[in-house]
């Protein structure tokens, strides 16, 4: 095998294993594993044990499980909203979806261990965090894929895989927040550009069947997560290919009523859950909770000291330059790219609790990331004069040291969840020691 010529795999296997070490080192030993489960983990996780252990779809076994058995003050998290004067889970199923495999390896591991099969022994909690690591393992396959069809040498392609991972907050939400969204939501959004990429390269049919799963997915993990379809000129690169692709499914007619049965069927899931549960197809989960659509927080978003984007993960500030390039040389990719990464700021920026809680950087991005690194690659690869690239390349380095001192912050409490401000901030600026 020409090792060169595989770099990139070889890169994605070693990031994988670093990642593997990192979170059985986490999560794995003493009674770390009893943190797998936390907070939304908890409730996107709640499907499989209601429907394969309880039988139980209005979570009745929330109290003994949450305030009984596994009761802790510090993890207690109440998952369930109302509706129809029933209990439902406020969270969506999408995510145990992806997780089923890996809960079913956890259950059957259970009775060959002699643990209790309730769905939240060891066993299951270590499973999600194998699980967890197993989509990241895809979203990253698929990104090289992705990034392939640009033309990136194994060279750019590894060291932006590298910087996808180690230079993000997908690192914490691999590792750290495992049983979130959206290390699920970054496979399988990888998987859709990679798909999209395909079909507006070669125009075939059975891309559309592809894309329908995977976007039927990727919409049941988080119904706002639909957002991706507004990448679609983006990634067809011109308005020529996109009026062509659009064309052809308009001739594939077979093709496209069959993928969009498909794309219903999956998403239908969802519907299927609140119909048993509430007799209601239609139920919106959340309340009083939701968008702001006159208010929106984009300065916040991308820059406050309590949650901004660029402040926390700078590199995808960074990778924005090389939008130099799709100015100079692609400018339908430029503006494709500019209008889906406002729109989905804005949207994003407009929830009432537009910083989301307590998290690492704006966590919402995570599944966005291999946008970012199309141009992060763009940059790499297109900078003709070695000294400058040499400097793009050295200030990478140095924004992922950064990203992993302050994820190291954040995960012992230097770097508040929700809490911070410019005073705390440049406070702890760079600081390691554990207070």
């Amino acid at each position: 095998m020409n090792i060169k010529n595989s770099l990139s795999n070889i890169t994605i296997g070693v990031i994988i294993l670093i990642m593997t070490f990192v979170s059985s080192n986490l999560n794995w030993g003493k009674d770390h594993w009893k943190g797998i489960l936390e907070a939304d983990a908890k409730g996107y996780y709640a499907y499989l044990p209601a429907i394969f252990i309880y039988h139980d779809l209005n979570f009745g076994f929330f109290e003994k499980i949450e305030k009984e058995k596994y009761y802790d003050k510090n993890l207690y998290y109440d998952y369930t909203s109302g509706s129809n004067g029933k209990r439902i889970n406020k969270y969506y199923c999408g995510t145990a979806l992806v997780q089923l495999p890996f809960f079913l390896i956890a259950h059957y591991s259970s009775y060959l261990l002699n643990f209790d099969m309730d769905g939240y022994t060891k066993p299951y909690p270590i499973l999600i965090s194998i699980a967890a690591l197993f989509y990241l393992w895809i979203g990253l396959l698929f990104l090289n894929l992705t990034l392939k069809t640009y033309h990136f040498s194994e060279r750019t392609r590894a060291f932006t895989l590298i910087a996808s991972v180690f230079g993000t907050h997908l690192f914490y939400y691999s590792v750290g927040e495992l049983g979130m969204s959206h290390v699920y939501s970054f496979a399988f959004m990888n998987m859709f550009i990679y798909f999209l990429r395909q079909y507006f390269i070669l125009f075939k049919k059975k891309q559309l069947l592809l894309l329908a799963i995977t976007l039927g997915i990727i919409i049941l993990i988080r119904p706002i997560n639909g957002l991706i379809l507004f990448i679609i000129p983006f990634v067809a690169g011109n308005y020529t290919n996109l009026k062509n692709g659009i064309k052809k499914i308009m001739n594939y007619k077979k093709q496209s009523l069959f993928a969009f049965i498909v794309f219903t069927l999956i998403i239908s899931i969802q519907f299927i859950i609140y119909k048993i549960s509430t007799d209601q197809y239609l139920v919106y989960s959340y309340g009083d909770e939701g968008f702001n659509f006159m208010s929106p927080q984009i300065f916040n978003i991308l820059f406050s000291y309590k949650k901004g984007l660029f402040l926390y993960t700078p590199i995808l500030l960074l990778s924005l330059t090389g939008a130099y390039f799709l100015w100079k040389n692609a400018r339908f990719e430029f503006y494709s790219f500019f209008g889906f990464f406002f729109l989905i700021t804005y949207i994003l920026s407009s929830w009432w609790c537009w910083y989301y809680g307590g998290s690492f950087s704006s966590r919402v991005y995570v599944e966005y990331i291999a946008v970012f690194m199309i141009l992060l690659g763009t940059l790499i690869e297109r900078v003709s004069r070695k000294w400058i690239r040499n400097i793009f390349i050295v200030s990478i380095l140095a924004l992922i040291v950064i990203c992993q001192i302050q994820t190291y912050q954040y995960r012992y409490y230097l770097i508040h969840w929700s809490e911070m401000t410019k005073e705390k901030y440049w406070d702890v600026f760079m600081k390691i020691e554990k207070e």
